[in-house]
């Protein structure tokens, strides 16, 4: 096992503080250097407790990225990144433009952000190192998804996993033009801090280059919130402004909000509703403040006696609570996160959201509409087929509407793909 978690609960990991052992081996810290020892060692059958990527002095070695390996895109089973529910896949199909898969495909460019949250393992995990692929790798590999998207008629979308895909904001504009250079652009989404989003040419490259939902880790409308988390870098009063800009160009936000923060009251989901509904369409998402072993936040509640489940990770709830907020009990947070997910995900807010891109391509609004589907998810249960037909069938006026459309766009292809044959009676008379 390894990660941020094991990491920092190596002991744990490995049984020895009184608890069951979960692993024959922990891999603490990035793993690039010590993975390939770990192989061997299994292999012999003399796997060590522990494989830590330290240097000859036992001080921890951060790996470069530079010297990257390839990942062959091309031969890759895919399926297991497939959004598209079995059941719809064929209504889809038939609606064009291969929207009977659709992949988002993992990829790294870099490592590491240097603003240290306080609630956030990210800087704890990688420190303040910020490192980074070469442009080409990054740009290789992409053209090998395109590629294989091109011969298999799917859509196929790349989440670059960097903590911070613009962190440093001279180097992804290379990247960015490098890409757009090779004719490497396809769909893809990245986690950017809205500061960064101020720059009009960033976010100009971003969309030539392929971006179509930047995920902006926004947690409060409250300055004071955000102040209390050390993220007082974002402003609350610019967020319309961002999003409008990515707008424009046709990119759109995944907005993560955490409620439960110590200036919540009861009410924080409908105030922050208020200010997402001026907003342009995105895919709003809503969690709890959770103390994550070693953070800075874990170790201020513990220090104030707030922790209610200081082992919260042992019995893990979706949703719960693991202290005391300041201005609201437990369960009144809780059925703010409850709300927030009920209003942006109803069907009428589905519809809305879909409406709202009228005067936008097909595509744009099948892609909110299955992205708001499948985001859904993340809160409500909807794994079975009886709850995606519940769901379905909740929605079934708007996927009418996208589906009587995209069957008139694909008879419109028809006919105009029929006119221009070869002998056609269109072409015969002129």
């Amino acid at each position: 096992m390894g990660g941020p978690h094991v990491t920092e609960e190596a002991d744990e990991a490995l049984g020895r503080d009184g608890g069951p052992r979960h692993a024959d081996a922990v891999a603490l810290g990035e793993a690039d250097e010590t993975w390939p020892r770990i192989v061997e060692d299994a292999a012999r059958g003399q796997l060590k407790d522990v494989y830590a990527p330290v240097d000859a002095f036992g001080q921890e070695r951060k790996p470069s990225l530079q010297e990257y390996p390839a990942i062959p895109w091309d031969k890759i089973n895919l399926d297991q990144f497939n959004l598209v529910p079995k059941m719809a896949a064929r209504t889809l199909q038939r609606i064009g433009d291969g929207w009977g898969t659709f992949r988002i495909i993992p990829m790294e460019s870099g490592r590491g952000c240097p603003y240290g949250c306080e609630f956030c393992t990210v800087t704890g995990f990688f420190g303040d190192s910020i490192r980074f692929r070469t442009n080409e790798s990054v740009v290789n590999e992409l053209l090998l998804l395109k590629a294989r998207a091109k011969s298999e008629a799917g859509q196929i979308a790349v989440f670059f996993i960097d903590d911070n895909f613009a962190i440093n904001i001279k180097r992804t504009k290379s990247l960015l033009r490098d890409i757009i250079a090779a004719g490497a652009q396809v769909h893809w989404v990245a986690q950017i801090s809205a500061n960064l989003l101020r720059d009009e040419e960033l976010v100009d490259l971003i969309a030539a280059s392929g971006g179509k939902w930047v995920f902006i880790g926004m947690e409060s409308i409250d300055p004071t919130n955000l102040a209390s988390v050390n993220k007082g870098f974002h402003k609350p009063g610019e967020y319309a402004a961002v999003l409008q800009r990515l707008a424009l160009r046709n990119v759109y936000a995944i907005t993560s909000f955490i409620f439960g923060m110590d200036n919540d009251t009861v009410g924080v989901a409908e105030r922050t509703l208020k200010e997402i509904r001026t907003w342009p369409p995105g895919l709003p998402i809503f969690g709890l403040l959770t103390p994550l072993p070693a953070t800075p936040l874990y170790k201020r509640l513990e220090a104030a006696g707030r922790l209610t489940r200081p082992k919260h990770w042992q019995e893990f709830i979706p949703f719960e609570m693991a202290h005391t907020p300041l201005k609201m009990t437990i369960a009144e947070a809780h059925a703010e996160v409850k709300y927030g997910w009920a209003r942006s995900y109803s069907p009428e807010a589905m519809t809305q959201a879909v409406d709202s891109l009228k005067d936008k391509r097909l595509g744009y609004r099948i892609n909110i509409f299955i992205a708001r589907m499948c985001f859904r998810g993340i809160y409500f249960p909807q794994m079975g087929p009886l709850s995606w037909l519940k769901l379905i069938y909740q929605n079934r006026r708007t996927i009418s509407s996208l589906v009587k459309e995209g069957f008139s766009t694909w008879r419109g292809r028809q006919t105009r793909t029929a006119e221009l044959a070869p002998g056609s009676a269109a072409l015969a008379g002129k």
